[in-house]
């Protein structure tokens, strides 16, 4: 069997980002409803892309949450059978400061995703200010 034995690193670079503001829950367990956010980052229509970390950044006051992060095939949401969780992550409930920082979370997700592949998130319960959220990978 052929393999591959030289390393494959990313060609272009690429960052993404979205605001959520104030976050209305979403409790589906397949992302075909509910209140999603596109994260901005589709993966290279040719060859695909790497993505390496998302960094999450409460934007101010806060309840505690969970952060659902999805892939999708590149087809439409509403349909259960293309999209998948990919994983989940606690935010903690965060008060904001004009003395102290808010903490970021950094998730390394660590993934090639197949051309024209998405990534969407969504969160359980509601939030106030909203989340900053920014992806950062490669295009093959």
């Amino acid at each position: 069997m052929a393999q591959n034995t030289s390393p494959v690193f990313p060609l272009v670079p690429e960052i993404a980002w979205v605001n959520t503001g104030a976050v209305t829950a979403n409790t589906t367990t397949n992302l075909t409803a509910g209140k999603i956010f596109d994260s901005g980052f589709t993966a290279d229509a040719t060859n695909g892309t790497r993505f390496n970390i998302i960094r999450v950044r409460a934007l101010g006051t806060n309840v505690a949450t969970v952060m659902r992060v999805w892939i999708n095939n590149g087809s439409a949401t509403g349909t259960a059978a293309n999209n998948t969780l990919f994983f989940e992550r606690t935010l903690a409930a965060t008060t904001v400061s004009q003395v102290a920082e808010l903490p970021d979370v950094i998730l390394p997700i660590n993934v090639s995703l197949p051309a024209g592949y998405k990534i969407y998130y969504t969160f359980g319960t509601a939030v106030a200010a909203g989340y900053g959220i920014q992806v950062v990978g490669g295009d093959y």
